[in-house]
């Protein structure tokens, strides 16, 4: 019913190739040279994105306004344990492959930095568990990122943190970096079911953590949380939500449990040893959601988060709005202008081929595709999409725009979209099957 924003980042869809070319030291010319049409050369596979963009061939200028928005995210691999529901990369941490990486992180930053000119807004930290990386490596990493990247001087830079990794001296480097924002991942205050979601923390740590964080002056803190564990009743999920409303935090987000192919608890359920919970059930906890963070104080302003006013996650609005953002660290995912690459997924390979990584699944969305998309990410946004924007991404792609059009109008005079104040967006209705009503403007 409702997906995590980590699964949206790297989702990989609509697959068209394309042939790249390197063009003039900076980001603003490099998009100017990205081509709508063509096909990626086998060759181009296993390069790194500096190879990839030395063969882009150049078809048309496409413009990047100094205005776009534009980010970075970096991704730290390292685990300690893998839990049962994840299915983004991480490996259990050895300590002796963590100054590696951070060295080899640090180069690829410097390596990069020759065509990030364009401002950097926001800054994410996932993984992985960011904050099982030695405060000492952080302290260089953060330095490294100030030396090399063009930063804003509004930057909101987010690091991802479980709570049983968080210590007051990590707290305090990451405050010295920089660090003005941190998503802790607490999934649960119920012992049993962060038990099923082989979580490592206990309850209490989640308050301990955000107290170091806090003392440490960051007070912009979202807490993670995850509805629809096996087992879990409605009143448990009441008891959660409370659990978190209590500990005061800048933002919340809460995503129905998603059973990822290839994952532990997926192989539970497919062995009968968890069962899903009813969808009923499902959608009962996140119509409480909704009707009690309202009313605790929080805008509803993305289907899976919550914000008190002015505290909305800046990166995470980047993929809602089909912005910029460039990949660091194994496994991480970039977009450009249409253009899309991962940096390699194994951590050998990231250590063994530098300064930058080998890329993969590198993709140039159609236009198609793309206005499909922005449709898609646009409505997840309670705002909406204004009219004006949504006339611009139907004639995006021409062929496909009256089918879109039929499409939206069948949905609202079903019910589950909506025009309101100018935009359209999802109804109360069409918010619990938004998954279902989103596939059918692709």
């Amino acid at each position: 019913m409702i997906h995590s924003v980590r699964n949206i980042r790297r989702r990989a869809e609509h697959e068209t190739e394309v042939t790249v070319e390197m063009p003039e030291n900076s980001l603003a010319s490099l998009t100017q040279l990205i081509s709508t049409d063509g096909a990626i050369q086998e060759e181009n596979r296993q390069n790194s994105i500096r190879e990839v963009f030395h063969n882009l061939k150049h078809r048309r200028a496409v413009e990047l306004t100094p205005s776009q928005q534009f980010g970075i995210y970096l991704h730290i691999p390292f685990c300690f344990h893998k839990c049962h529901y994840c299915d983004f990369y991480s490996i259990v941490d050895t300590k002796d492959r963590q100054r590696a990486f951070a060295e080899r992180l640090e180069q690829e930053i410097r390596a990069a930095r020759e065509w990030l000119a364009q401002p950097v807004q926001t800054i994410f930290v996932g993984g992985g568990t960011p904050t099982l990386l030695a405060a000492d490596l952080w302290r260089n990493l953060l330095t490294t990122l100030a030396d090399s990247l063009p930063l804003a001087p509004q930057l909101e830079f987010t690091v991802e943190a479980n709570p049983e990794t968080v210590t007051a001296e990590l707290a305090g480097v990451l405050a010295a970096g920089g660090v003005n924002r941190v998503s802790i991942g607490a999934q649960s205050f119920d012992p049993a079911h962060l038990k099923t979601l082989e979580r490592q923390h206990e309850p209490a740590n989640v308050a301990r953590s955000m107290d170091r964080f806090r003392h440490a002056g960051i007070h912009d803190l979202n807490l993670d949380l995850i509805f629809g564990v096996p087992g879990q009743s409605l009143e448990d999920w009441r008891a959660d939500l409370e659990s978190a409303i209590a500990l005061k935090p800048t933002h919340l987000s809460c995503y129905g449990l998603t059973y990822e192919p290839n994952t532990a608890l997926t192989r539970r359920k497919t062995m009968g040893r968890v069962t899903p919970i009813d969808d009923s059930i499902e959608a009962d906890m996140y119509e409480h959601t909704i009707a009690r963070l309202s009313e605790a104080g929080y805008e509803h302003y993305e289907i899976s988060a919550w914000a008190r006013p002015g505290h909305r996650c800046q990166h995470n609005l980047l993929y809602w709005t089909n912005a910029d953002w460039w990949p660091f660290g194994p496994s991480a995912s970039g977009h450009l202008n249409g253009l899309r690459w991962k940096n390699v997924p194994r951590l050998t390979e990231y250590l063994d081929h530098g300064p930058l990584p080998r890329v993969q699944d590198v993709e140039f969305v159609d236009p198609a595709a793309r206005s499909g998309e922005a449709l898609m990410m646009g409505l997840r946004l309670r705002d909406g999409i204004p009219g004006e924007r949504l006339e611009r991404i139907l004639t995006e792609a021409p062929n496909v725009a009256s089918s879109r059009r039929a499409a939206i109008d069948r949905l609202v005079a079903q019910g589950s979209l909506e025009w309101r104040d100018g935009s359209l967006r999802l109804s109360d209705r069409g918010l619990l099957i938004a998954d279902s009503v989103l596939v059918e403007l692709i």
